[in-house]
């Protein structure tokens, strides 16, 4: 049964892969398990009738609290999966009988490297690539090296002098063309040390070159109508596309170290922690800090470095952080990675310490909505360099359609919000002709002269659709009426989305996923569909007037009476001579019904 804590929990988690916590009552981890989609794995827990599985129904029953952690691929999910059921053995997880470790490819330390798969690490200067979840994938990538670039797989030792003095001779392998045979002077030691480089490049990842020589295999085979070789190398390419490279859940080089990452805002700061043993996580966490005075993410983090690692009795020497920390000790090296697997070990920390961050935010300003509104002001503050918040915004949009009827829009939001009920619409009185210039100094002008007329509050930004032409005509308006200064105005234009500002030649551009742009790009979206609804709502009703006018003996005005009691001209064409009369009067009632009739 679905408790409201665990509701909560369960509609908050996201559709991406990661692993899962169980803990009952007292606290007790009780099973992990891994998902591609958190949210669908769990949310099947809870939503299936279990009755036929026993243990899942007594597993459902005793859940009282879930935690998870967010991974980059379905693999890395699994491999994290079994490090953690290894190191607390949930009750409800099976049990593993063998102390399993996942394949690496190993690149020998010697003359004329083997390339091989292998479990076990050897620290003898060798290298080793992996992990890989999936043998199948490994031995897919083997065979494709294999492929490329012949390789012994010999153990002889293929010293200088051994070859020299003629000890071994070609084998089978070299025959069927597996192997250029180093072993008796063949292939020179240049030659394979290029191959190698070559083949840790695309074990890195760098998959380029190799995906370029399958394809030039495929293309010679099939102009030699060799097509079962063309599918074979077909099959291996499309086996490399879909190739998933080395995980960031466990690492070969790295041994026990402590990843800290922190996310912060005014309020609250979200600290992650991921324990790494032996190369694999075992322990993820993430803390909230409510800030008191301050602090820095340094200090925040620097206290936090402290107290977790006397929480989880850490003895790593390694400390991995994202920025320098104003602190050192002799005997931990503090680590700010750039690349490689101490990189993607941090992305992970982070990754998860942001989800945290904006899953609890989210649950706040639920309970609180001043928060949002506090926190998406002060974001627009800061991103828009301004002095105030922006509780009051109004965007401005001209509409013409050809040069008539010309129309300005504007809209005006409250704590980030459309209030509609403060929607303007100005027909343009003074410009002639579709002048966006002319029409934008006319209705900015109009519009604050007349808040200033009757004392209303005035905006705490004013937002210009359109570029910089736009937005000096709106400042002319400003000037004159000395509001020049006390009211931030901005232009945006539309082709990259930039941010213009007076007197400032070069454009503002912010991210394109900033709340702050999203919420400009919404009042300009809102001026221009209020100016488009409103400008074809008085385009239509002039053409209209305009037909009625045909009619001779029929004004403006008496066009205008007819369509405000009928709307429309066919309802008019439509009406009895008795509605006509009641409306107009006998004489221009038979007028308008003579020339419909006509």
């Amino acid at each position: 049964m679905q408790t409201p804590h665990l509701k909560e929990i369960i509609s908050s988690l996201p559709e991406t892969p990661g692993i899962y916590k169980y803990f009952d009552k007292d606290g007790t981890l009780i099973y992990i398990g891994k998902a591609k989609s958190l949210k669908k794995r769990v949310s099947s827990y809870f939503n299936k009738n279990h009755h036929d599985s026993r243990k899942t129904e007594m597993l459902v029953s005793r859940i009282c609290n879930i935690e998870f952690t967010l991974v980059e691929t379905e693999i890395d999910a699994l491999i994290l999966e079994n490090s953690l059921i290894k190191k607390y053995k949930p009750k409800f997880n099976i049990s593993l009988r063998d102390d399993k470790t996942y394949p690496f490819i190993c690149v020998k330390q010697e003359r004329f490297p083997r390339i091989f798969p292998t479990r076990n690490h050897i620290k003898d200067g060798s290298e080793y690539f992996g992990p890989y979840a999936s043998g199948n994938m490994m031995y897919t990538i083997l065979d494709l090296i294999k492929t490329i670039y012949p390789l012994r797989n010999c153990n002889f030792n293929l010293s200088e002098k051994n070859i020299n003095e003629f000890k071994f001779k070609t084998c089978l392998e070299f025959d069927i063309g597996n192997c250029k045979a180093p072993c008796v002077g063949l292939m020179k030691e240049e030659e394979y040390s290029q191959n190698i480089k070559n083949i840790k490049s695309i074990l890195r990842g760098n998959l380029g070159e190799v995906k370029t020589h399958l394809r030039q295999f495929m293309q010679a085979a099939a102009e030699e109508l060799k097509f079962e070789d063309a599918a074979r190398y077909k099959r291996k390419l499309d086996a490399l596309e879909n190739y998933q490279g080395k995980s960031s859940i466990v690492s070969s080089i790295l041994n026990d170290v402590d990843v800290f990452s922190v996310v912060s805002d005014e309020k609250f700061a979200f600290i992650n922690y991921l324990k790494v043993s032996n190369g694999i996580i075992i322990q993820t966490q993430t803390f909230e800090v409510k800030k008191k005075m301050e602090e820095t993410d340094a200090e925040l983090l620097s206290f936090a470095i402290a107290e977790v690692r006397d929480e989880y009795h850490s003895t790593s020497k390694e400390i991995i952080v994202p920025f320098e920390l104003d602190w050192s000790t002799e005997k931990i090296e503090i680590t700010v990675p750039k690349a490689g697997d101490r990189k993607k070990l941090l992305d992970l920390s982070l990754k998860n310490a942001l989800y945290y961050k904006k899953d609890k935010l989210t649950k706040y300003e639920a309970v609180n909505p001043e928060l949002k509104v506090d926190r998406v002001l002060t974001q627009m503050k800061n991103d828009l360099r301004l002095k105030d918040l922006p509780h009051h915004i109004e965007c401005f949009d001209n509409s013409n359609l050809q040069g008539t009827n010309p129309v300005s829009a504007c809209v005006v939001f409250k704590d980030a919000k459309p209030s509609k009920k403060d929607y303007r619409i100005f027909n343009v009185k003074t410009v002639e002709g579709p002048d966006d210039f002319a029409t934008m100094e006319e209705v900015i002008y109009r519009r604050y002269k007349r808040l200033l007329e009757e004392e209303q509050p005035l905006p705490n930004l004013i937002i210009i659709d359109g570029g910089k032409g736009q937005l000096s005509s709106a400042i002319s308006s400003l000037v004159k009426l000395n509001l020049y200064g006390k009211i931030p105005v901005i232009g945006i234009a539309k082709r990259l989305e930039e941010l213009y500002y007076p007197d400032d030649e070069f454009p503002l551009y912010l991210d394109k996923k900033s709340e702050t742009l999203r919420i400009i790009q919404h009042l300009r979206d809102e001026a221009h569909r209020f100016g488009i609804t409103n400008h074809r709502n008085r385009r239509s009703k002039n053409t209209f007037v305009t037909e009625l006018e045909n009619i001779k003996g029929i004004g403006p005005e008496t066009a205008k009476m007819l369509l405000k009691e009928l709307k429309s001209v066919k309802k008019i064409q439509e009406a009895s001579m008795e509605l006509l009369t009641d409306i107009i009067g006998a004489a221009k009632a038979k007028l308008v019904k003579d020339y419909f009739q006509q």
